[in-house]
């Protein structure tokens, strides 16, 4: 029994060398046999003798695979430094490749097999994903890649270390629930801008509003209107794009709501997907009504992640947390409705996150806390379809300001009674 399962994992070993082999092999067949570091032959052996060396520590102890390691990688570089002198190519990816498959054959002699099998997928992936990956990286401009890096720094780093306790008055200001908000927003709003840069706005404002729409829909609303002054022919595509970019708003602050307070998203979604469907419906019949964009014009987004626009957003929602506290206070259920009605001009975001913090400890009704976020939806979306009508002329200003007040009376009759 004990011999059968060491040739299973030693046949698991083999195979993983064999996957990554396949790939390498394919990868590098021009050169010919012979002309290359290693091949499917090659990553097979490598595996298996990670498999074997792994095998003979059990018995030995762990430094024999450290020294069989060494000796393959020395072996690796004297083979790396003569193809070097022939094809000039100081690329090093099938050396640590080489080198990795010793020691996923060697993860997975010693009991690891998911994790080897898994590991070794990703890696044939990566070495295969060469050419879309190359071209990603060619189509990073330095600000995304500065966004990126931003993105990581306030993620991965910052939000770690913050204090996770309420300070201030009735304890409203939580560091790290704060920056955790903040984190959410701008990761979305990350992917919506890169949704945007691989799909290509150019297809059409509809896709631009889909995918802007995670980004701001504000802003994908002010862009499409201005098209609507060059070329009024297109009224019907731009009033669709304008409306998928709605719609998604709508969805996103489901989407908050889903990740922040399962009960919240609960209070409110129903009206929320009804005003999503019932624009997103009203977009399509737009669209296919519409003709086809001509102009090739793209929709400027801003960069994807600015650190002081993340300062900002995280004080000013910091903000909109205690005036709601004070306001509930002071005033009521009404306190928390005018907060709404003015915050919601600019973005519903920040009473979207304030509201379902509060409501999720204690700090607000429920009830409310729905209500007023339906009423900040409501204010955006005039505030849309005035930007509409004012940029884009009356005729777009109707397209929009119609369905969007229809979406919200029927988001109010449906959603406030259950509220």
């Amino acid at each position: 029994m004990a011999d059968l399962e060491n040739f299973k994992l030693l046949g698991i070993a083999l195979a993983l060398g064999l996957l990554i082999g396949l790939e390498r092999g394919w990868r590098e067949r021009e050169r010919g046999e012979g002309m290359r570091i290693a091949g499917l032959r090659t990553y097979g052996l490598i595996s298996l003798l990670g498999g074997v060396s792994a095998m003979l520590a059990k018995q030995a102890g762990p430094l024999l695979i450290g020294f069989v390691f060494i000796a393959l990688a020395l072996i690796l570089l004297v083979a790396y430094s003569k193809n070097l002198e022939k094809f000039e190519d100081v690329g090093i990816t099938s050396v640590i490749a080489s080198l990795l498959t010793f020691i996923l054959g060697a993860l997975a002699v010693f009991g690891h097999v998911v994790l080897a099998s898994a590991a070794a997928v990703v890696t044939t992936l990566l070495l295969g994903f060469k050419p879309l990956l190359h071209g990603w990286v060619s189509k990073l401009d330095q600000q995304e890649l500065e966004a990126t890096l931003k993105l990581l720094l306030i993620s991965v780093v910052m939000l770690p270390v913050l204090p996770d306790q309420g300070y201030g008055p009735w304890g409203v200001f939580n560091p790290y629930h704060v920056w955790w908000m903040v984190v959410l927003i701008a990761g979305i709003s990350y992917l919506g801008y890169f949704a945007i840069r691989i799909a290509g706005d150019r297809h059409g404002p509809v896709v631009t509003g889909a995918f802007g729409g995670l980004v701001s829909s504000t802003a994908v609303s002010i862009n499409l209107a201005r098209l609507a002054k060059n070329d009024p022919s297109m009224l019907n595509t731009l009033a669709a794009g304008i409306l998928t970019a709605c719609a998604t708003m709508f969805a996103r602050t489901l989407l908050l709501a889903s990740i922040l307070n399962p009960s919240f998203f609960q209070q409110i979604l129903s009206s929320m997907l009804v005003m999503s469907l019932f624009t997103y419906l009203f977009a399509l019949l737009f669209w296919l009504n519409a003709k086809t964009l001509q102009n090739n014009q793209e929709v400027p987004l801003e960069n994807p992640f600015q650190l002081g626009m993340a300062l900002k957003f995280g004080l000013f929602l910091s903000v909109v947390m205690l005036l709601s506290k004070v306001l509930q206070i002071q005033f009521g259920d009404m306190g928390a409705y005018v907060l709404a009605s003015i915050s919601g001009v600019a973005d519903v975001d920040p009473i979207t996150l304030s509201m379902a913090q509060l409501s999720k400890h204690g700090g607000l009704d429920i009830t409310v806390a729905g209500r007023a976020v339906l009423i900040a939806v409501t204010v955006n979306s005039g505030f849309k379809s005035l930007v509409s009508w004012v940029i884009g002329g009356h005729a777009l200003g109707l397209r929009v300001g119609c369905v969007l007040a229809s979406a919200i009376l029927l988001g109010f009759l449906i959603g406030w009674r259950l509220l």
